[in-house]
């Protein structure tokens, strides 16, 4: 195999699954509804884990950490969900999906960003590729969340698929018996190609001298 841009598919792209998914349950009522739960809930957003620790008296029903990514109900919204779908404890077992509802559309309206993570185009949810910022038509978020932004967004749910198989990027090129590529970038992550792919990086002289001069840089 020669891999085109071999250090964004190999390096940057590495973590990123690879997955084939088939067709799931039909989507539930359950999206909309926790939707319609989430967006009537007060959010609070915090850069840093430092920072929310520090607030004793949460005067709101979910917190988003914009470092880690992450949603939490708190006490108060919790009470909020219990209300709302007639619930004894929302912690019980028998809840769990419920819960895994809410959450997700705490994730679609807390973190996922019109726009930015993913555009509405022709009445659909596309993802846009956070390495190269093109659409990716066909791929979906897993496990509800990309149902949870449909919701958000009022466009169609689709149905729920489920993973068949998955693999990494890194795992998967290394099936290959002879893997080799190209990229104007590889030098800065040779240890890299060397010591997880056992690749050796050649530099290619250009055809012609550079004419640009590299000037030593300065600060001010």
């Amino acid at each position: 195999v020669i891999v085109d841009e071999v250090d964004s598919i190999l390096i940057d792209e590495a973590r990123t699954p690879l997955i084939i998914s088939g067709k799931g349950e039909a989507s539930t009522k359950l999206y909309e509804m926790a939707d319609f739960l989430v967006s009537r809930m007060k959010k609070l957003v915090f850069a840093t884990t430092d920072e929310k620790e520090s607030k004793d008296d949460l005067d709101g029903d979910y917190i988003v950490d914009e470092k880690a990514r992450t949603v939490t109900l708190t006490a108060r919204g919790i009470k909020k969900a219990e209300e709302f779908f007639q619930l004894e404890n929302l912690a019980d077992l028998e809840n769990a999906t419920i819960s895994h509802h809410i959450n997700q559309a705490m994730k679609a309206r807390g973190i996922m960003k019109r726009d930015i993570d993913y555009v509405v185009k022709d009445n659909e949810v596309v993802i846009v590729d956070e390495f190269t910022g093109r659409l990716m038509p066909g791929r979906r978020y897993n496990e509800g969340l990309h149902q949870a932004i449909e919701a958000k967004e009022r466009v169609e749910v689709a149905s729920e698929s489920k993973t068949l198989a998955t693999i990494t990027f890194q795992n998967f090129f290394r099936l290959y018996s002879k893997l080799s590529g190209m990229t104007g970038t590889a030098l800065t992550e040779e240890e890299e190609f060397g010591s997880i792919y056992n690749l050796d990086v050649v530099e290619i002289p250009t055809n012609r001298p550079v004419v640009r001069i590299d000037q030593s840089d300065v600060v001010y």
